[in-house]
């Protein structure tokens, strides 16, 4: 290879430059070199600025031709390469050089983005969403010390200055794909733990989750107490709230820790579950809570205000609650919310 390599260099100035750079890459690599590193002997080697970003840390890396940190004003990119890992795309790199490209910045910057992925993937997973799920449970575990979830944390691709948010999330959709809607350019990992999917990031736009998709969203810095929030967050979502944040859950979240027995006993509860078999009454219920208002229900169901005067009297009749005093609509809301943590 070598001597094909003088031959071919020999009889083409832009072959040899090629394998110069090729030559140049590959001593980087044998030496294990980090990713700033890789981004300062590219920018010497370049004479411009070179950057490399990967999706999963959302931080971009600028060198100068001088090994200093770039300017905070970057300049046009004159060239780019997609970083990428068992095809997938993890990243960008790119040359920032004044006036046209160099006829070998394409060679230098493919060679950038092979070396840039070797370098993520063995420093931590550089995939932007699936995790090892062993990992992840190590991550939020409560029996996991705080060495060890540093860590793992660390090997997820999260820096240990940025906060991580936890997220529960049910749904039929592929966890990447809802991970993808939700955090495209910020770093982001999930896995799937039992029948509940896990969803690490450091920025969570609830406004962002698509239609079918139940999630709960923690409100903790420490991952493990974010993990039991967004679990606890997830069990009071409903198909009229599918997204809850556990801030806003308030003293509501007190009911997630009363005992299933003592749910089961209390009258309020039991009689929410004497009509739960009539899914119209169900509904019915559900809505005059969530509103307050007869007509508001009534117009949420596209029912006549009589109609739902109707459904709800006969109702309070099977609770025993009287449903247009505040207290007995506090204590059918209760109970409703109480009957659903038990059949989450």
């Amino acid at each position: 290879m070598e001597a094909l390599a003088v031959r071919l260099s020999g009889l083409d100035p832009y072959v040899d430059g090629a394998m110069r750079i090729v030559a140049f890459y590959d001593t980087l690599m044998r030496r294990r070199v980090d990713l700033p590193a890789l981004a300062r002997a590219s920018a010497g080697l370049a004479e411009c600025v070179a950057g490399i970003r990967l999706h999963g840390t959302g931080r971009a890396i600028r060198i100068s031709p001088d090994g200093r940190q770039a300017s905070d004003t970057p300049s046009p990119a004159s060239t780019t390469a997609p970083i990428t890992l068992d095809e997938e795309e993890i990243g960008t790199a790119w040359l920032e050089r004044p006036g046209p490209p160099s006829p070998l910045d394409d060679v230098l910057l493919d060679r950038l983005a092979i070396a840039a992925a070797a370098v993520a993937e063995r420093y931590g997973p550089a995939r932007t969403t699936m995790a090892d799920p062993a990992l992840v449970e190590l991550a939020i575990s409560p029996d996991s010390d705080e060495t060890a979830r540093a860590r793992a944390l660390r090997l997820l691709g999260f820096a240990a200055d940025l906060p991580v948010h936890v997220v529960a999330v049910r749904s039929q959709l592929a966890l990447d794909r809802i991970c993808g809607l939700l955090c495209p350019a910020r770093p982001v990992k999930a896995a799937l733990l039992a029948d509940v999917g896990v969803i690490l990031a450091t920025t969570i736009a609830a406004d962002r989750f698509p239609a079918g998709v139940r999630a709960g969203i923690s409100a903790a810095d420490s991952p493990d107490r974010s993990w039991r929030e967004a679990r606890t967050a997830l069990r009071f979502t409903t198909p009229r709230e599918p997204v809850m944040r556990y801030a806003d859950l308030g003293a509501l979240s007190l009911l997630a820790e009363v005992p299933q027995d003592t749910a089961r006993r209390n009258a309020d509860v039991a009689a929410i579950a004497r009509i739960a078999d009539s899914p119209e009454d169900l509904e019915t219920l559900d809505t005059y809570c969530a509103t307050g208002s007869l007509r508001r229900a009534a117009d949420l169901l596209h029912l006549h205000h009589s109609s739902i005067a109707r459904r709800l009297e006969q109702i309070a009749k099977t609770l025993d609650i009287e449903l247009t005093e505040p207290t007995g609509l506090t204590r059918a809301r209760l109970a409703l919310t109480a009957w659903r943590l038990l059949n989450d």
